[in-house]
Parts: C-alpha cells; sequence; structure tokens
C-alpha cells in the first residue's frame, strides 16, 4: 500500500473499502451469474444471447479486479472468502432455475438495475469524501452497468419481437 496514495480518501477511507467489498462481492456473484447463465442458455437467439453474457462474465471479473486493487490501495483487504459474497452482496444472486433465454436477461436486468443504483450511491457518498481515485473508478464501473442493462434489454426486445 502506497501510504500517500492511501490517505487521499482521508477519514472515509474505512467506509469506503466497505462499501467497495459490497460491490466487489456483487461482482464476482455477477460473474458467476453471467457465465453460469451461458452455459445453461435455451431458447431463441441462443447463441447471442450466450456470446452477451460471456462478455459481460468478462467485464464483472474485470471489475471486480479493479475494485480489489483499489481496497488493497487504500489498506483494506478485499474479500478472501467466497462464503462471504452472498453474505456481503447488495444485489444478490439469482440462481438461474429456467435456462430459457428471456428468464436469463430478465434476471441479469435486474441484478444490472440494482448495480446501477448501488454505484450511483457510492459515487455521491465518495464525491462527498473526496477521493478522485476511487470516483473515477466506480464512475468507470456505473458506464459499464448501464451499458449492461441497455444491451441486455435490446436482446430481450429483439427475441420478443421474432
Amino acid at each position: 500500500m502506497g501510504t500517500v496514495g492511501a490517505q487521499i480518501a482521508g477519514s472515509g477511507a474505512k467506509e469506503i473499502i466497505d462499501m467497495m467489498n459490497k460491490a466487489l462481492a456483487d461482482e464476482w456473484l455477477a460473474y458467476y451469474q453471467y457465465w453460469v447463465g451461458a452455459l445453461v442458455a435455451k431458447g431463441p437467439m441462443r447463441p447471442n444471447v450466450q456470446e452477451e453474457l460471456k462478455e459481460h462474465a468478462n467485464d464483472e471479473l474485470k471489475h471486480a479486479g479493479m475494485l480489489a486493487e483499489r481496497i488493497i490501495q487504500l489498506g483494506g483487504t478485499p474479500i478472501i472468502n467466497p462464503a462471504e459474497w452472498t453474505k456481503k452482496s447488495n444485489c444478490g444472486y439469482d440462481e438461474p432455475k429456467d435456462p430459457h433465454v428471456l428468464k436469463l436477461l430478465a434476471q441479469n436486468i435486474k441484478g444490472e438495475q440494482c448495480a446501477i443504483n448501488i454505484y450511483n450511491n457510492m459515487l455521491k457518498k465518495i464525491m462527498v469524501e473526496k477521493d478522485p481515485v476511487t470516483f473515477h473508478l466506480i464512475r468507470k464501473i456505473l458506464e459499464d452497468e448501464i451499458e449492461h442493462e441497455q444491451d441486455l434489454q435490446d436482446l430481450e426486445e429483439d427475441i420478443k419481437m421474432k
């Protein structure tokens, strides 16, 4: 950990680390939900849905890495036990019990909408704490989540029009 780099977050670092660890739990669960959804998907436009889910899974894994690195930079420890993911998650995990593409898309749209709200709330809090590095990291993740929601809704619309 860089001493001066960690000081940027100031007295709010612990709260920021806690928020980021919850978001980290969300990202790991989202990664798995997308990954396993791509494997079990069935129905119209399955290859398109699988490709989109795999792409989003990779993005969620990238987000998890970004969050973990920043948590460490701030002097914290990323969640190290996967059993903690569901306990600390903001958005939870929707088991893909029904592999129909429309069900999978609906579950993942719901997850993206939750993530958008979580990251937007984090930005508001981090602005107050004046941590520009974390602010820009969270803003980038929020941009990706907004794009994911749109991609999934577009795909859902295309399938429903067939």
